[in-house]
């Protein structure tokens, strides 16, 4: 038999008509902020299936925005999404686009950074607010965001994963799932890690000292 938890009940706390189109959206565009990194300048949101057919309607659109600006999806100034980016400078705009076999509730975002870094996070909205991200650039992942989110970047060879779960380990830090994503072996892979703790800083630059690894992201945990 199934098992439900509350928000399959009552649904999550947030701002807007629809889980899905509101408050799984302003997670998904908050996710994406922080994969990123740095200062925003500009956005593209590439929208699928549902959330192209009904954005506009159901604040999807500024749902999405709104999360790239760091707003939670209870935050009573997502209705201001398009005004607060207009104040910090940050570029935007949609579009509908056909993304294949995915959920219908999916979209692509492109985020360009003040550095000049442009990054690619596709992620689906599956109900209740909850969200999967499902591809990170050319890498296909698979996350929920549960979690607190080690993301790490490195080239593919002998003890790396393993270097990383040794720093966790030492800092009494559990992994609840890990998972390495790679298109060719020997080339970059992308490590993610969840674990039930957080990440203690001194942690992160421990891994960040391994010199295969090129970058290395945390997400925290998003509520709702």
């Amino acid at each position: 038999m199934k098992e439900y938890g509350v928000f399959d009940i009552i649904g999550p706390v947030m701002i807007g008509p629809s889980s899905s189109h509101t408050a799984g959206a302003a997670r998904l565009g908050q996710m994406a902020g922080k994969i990123a990194g740095g200062e925003i300048i500009n956005v593209v949101f590439y929208l699928h299936g549902s959330f192209a057919k009904t954005y506009a309607g159901h604040g999807t659109d500024k749902a999405l925005l709104a999360g790239v600006l760091g707003l939670m999806p209870d935050d009573a100034r997502i209705k201001d999404a398009f005004k607060l980016a207009e104040e910090k400078g940050v570029r935007y705009r949609f579009e509908e686009r056909d993304l294949g076999e995915v959920h219908p509730n999916t979209v692509k975002i492109v985020l360009e950074t003040k550095s000049g870094e442009t990054v690619e996070v596709t992620g689906s909205s599956i109900g209740a607010g909850k969200v999967k991200i499902i591809r990170i650039n050319d890498f296909e992942v698979e996350f929920e965001g549960e979690y607190t989110t080690l993301i790490t970047y490195h080239q593919d060879c002998p003890g790396v994963v393993a270097g990383i779960s040794a720093v966790l380990a030492k800092y009494d830090v559990n992994i609840a799932f890990m998972r390495l994503f790679r298109e060719n072996r020997a080339s970059t892979a992308v490590l993610i890690a969840e674990t039930d703790e957080d990440i203690p800083s001194k942690a992160i630059r421990e891994i960040k000292e391994n010199p295969h690894i090129t970058r290395v992201k945390v997400l925290e945990p998003i509520k709702i």
